[in-house]
């Protein structure tokens, strides 16, 4: 809330101040007019405080990533979902996030959103910060995940070993046709 403008005379320069609510608290006290503007919006008790999220003079957005590649979210603390957040960061993974907002409910600890690796190669950081939902994330239990991963292990495996086997083909063929010239 704002008032008109007084004028002060402070030695040969004449300044205008306005009673000015801070933004923070909300107390009202005078500010210096700079441009017809207040020089400060909150007074010096909130300035000293360090705030959360978008308030916070080093807000960055509230998206990053995690040195494995995966995408979190900071959310606010009367957000819907932030029980799935972080205590005490407030970020929550962006792909558990994007799971919750489709089922509209918050995810338990014990449910993992599983990547499934449908564009990208499994395990690579393209794969997950693909949060496309149902085309590459399923929500799986715990066990259900160990059961996955051991079974997407062995398909590895078995076409790791099936191309070695198709290059020993390939040189046994080669060899065979050079022993018949």
């Amino acid at each position: 809330m704002s008032s008109t403008p007084s004028t002060i005379k402070s030695g040969n320069n004449y300044q205008k101040f306005i009673l000015h609510s801070c933004e923070g608290c909300g107390k009202e006290r005078w500010v210096r007019l700079q441009k017809g503007l207040p020089l400060s919006v909150i007074c010096r008790s909130c300035a000293g405080k360090t705030h959360r999220g978008t308030r916070n003079s080093r807000w960055q957005g509230g998206r990053k990533e995690t040195s494995q590649g995966y995408i979190k979210i900071w959310l606010d603390r009367d957000d819907f979902f932030y029980p799935m957040a972080d205590e005490k960061t407030s970020y929550v993974y962006e792909h558990r996030l994007v799971v919750a907002k489709r089922l509209g409910r918050c995810l338990h600890s014990w449910e993992i959103v599983h990547h499934k690796g449908a564009k990208y190669p499994k395990g690579s950081r393209e794969n997950r910060s693909d949060n496309r939902y149902p085309e590459n994330l399923q929500l799986v239990t715990d066990d259900r995940h160990k059961q996955i991963t051991i079974l997407e292990n062995k398909i590895a495996h078995q076409e790791k070993r099936i191309g070695e086997l198709e290059q020993r083909i390939i040189l046994l063929e080669a060899e065979r046709i050079l022993q018949n010239v």
